[in-house]
């Protein structure tokens, strides 16, 4: 049977390169017959099918594992799927599963949707939690859920603390970490089990690739996590883990100026009179700010701000005059973008923090002084309208 030989470099031709190579295969060829019928004990590092990922994936996983302190990495192609992975390696019927109130939508649709018709025993708990949690404790506890700060209302968590509970009682920990990325916070030294990123956002940085990860230490969880990907179908393109392998390189330098224009403008804002409150923890006053304080590194570029009561017809002004913002869901990108979310959404919320609308702005890289006079100029036009 014919093989394709790999190409040698000519004498004088070697080709040296600073981007990573593509790597793309479904098919992994094997030596012998042996080595096929033995192709599962590759695994978790190994290659034994393109699902399981490619070489280029694995450097992407190696940088992010160097990133969150970790020992191990799975990627997934979105955060949603890499939340999702998680719970479903481990979470079984008969479990008690407890999600923060301000977790993710698709991970709350999972829990609520598929997980309770499966016999999952699924609870909600205050995002504002701390040690206390340890009342919702279980005999049949199997994970729980973080998110902080939530990906709304900006609440934090007493993430250590938590953790601290969960070992205590041998339940596994999961934190979604997008906000701070782990150039701001690492779960893993806080105790957490698995660390979640949307590598969308942050690691990515550019709107062009959807994409998450699973950090870990522990080898054992790691071929459980690389088995339920396989399982799962949860394949990743080389080409898009090229596409986040360099928006890492610039992750550093944009978080940073990012995190510098979102904390000016968003102390800004809450010095605006139609602005009653913003939500963003590095902001002094906010209810969260001692936590971000003791363990955060960074400012994030998302936050929340709640107008002065008003009809939709004064929302519908803000969102028109702005220049600067796109109108879209997601963040972490370049380019700063508006989103809304009705009173209806806060309050059919568990725990809601507000039953007013909010207004979600992620800071991109654009100048911040044009951001901060296209939200002037938006405030002015809710402000007529409001009349």
């Amino acid at each position: 049977m014919a093989h394709s030989p790999d190409v040698p470099a000519a004498p004088g031709r070697a080709f040296a390169s600073l981007s990573p190579a593509v790597w793309r295969g479904s098919t992994v060829v094997f030596d012998s017959i042996d080595d096929f019928a033995a192709r599962k004990h590759r695994q978790p590092d190994g290659f034994s099918y393109g699902i399981t990922g490619t070489p280029t994936a694995r450097l992407l996983e190696d940088r992010i594992a160097e990133l969150e302190h970790a020992r191990h990495c799975v990627v997934t192609p979105s955060g949603a799927a890499a939340l999702m992975t998680v719970v479903m390696a481990y979470v079984r019927a008969g479990d008690h599963l407890l999600l923060s109130a301000a977790c993710y939508g698709s991970l709350a649709a999972l829990a609520d949707k598929w997980l309770a018709n499966l016999g999952v025993e699924v609870e909600y708990y205050s995002p504002l939690a701390g040690a206390d949690i340890e009342d919702l404790i279980r005999p049949n506890t199997r994970m729980i859920c973080l998110e902080s700060p939530g990906s709304l209302t900006m609440e934090m968590c007493d993430v250590p603390a938590i953790a601290a509970v969960a070992r205590r009682h041998g339940v596994l920990t999961m934190m979604d970490n997008t906000w701070a990325s782990p150039l701001g916070f690492l779960p893993l030294d806080h105790g957490v089990d698995f660390s979640v990123e949307a590598a969308t956002k942050f690691f990515s940085g550019h709107s062009d690739v959807l994409m998450g990860s699973i950090a870990t230490l522990d080898a054992g969880h790691y071929a459980t996590l690389r088995d339920a990907q396989s399982t799962l179908g949860q394949q990743v393109s080389p080409d898009d883990c090229f596409l986040v392998l360099r928006g890492l390189e610039t992750f550093p330098l944009r978080l940073k100026a990012q995190g510098e224009a979102t904390m000016r403008i968003a102390s800004w804002l809450a010095t605006q009179p139609l602005v009653e409150r913003v939500w963003y923890p590095p902001l002094p006053g906010d209810p969260g700010h001692a936590l971000w304080k003791r363990d955060y590194r960074s400012h994030g570029c998302l936050f929340s701000l709640q107008l002065a009561q008003a009809g939709d017809p004064a929302y519908h002004a803000f969102f028109n005059a702005l220049t600067q913002f796109s109108i879209g869901a997601s963040w972490g990108g370049v380019h700063s973008l508006a989103a809304f979310y009705p009173a209806e959404l806060q309050r059919g919320r568990r725990f809601p923090a507000t039953d007013q609308p909010l207004i979600r702005l992620a800071i991109g890289l654009e100048d911040a002084e044009r951001l901060q006079s296209d939200l002037a100029a938006a405030l002015a036009a809710f402000g007529a309208q409001r009349g």
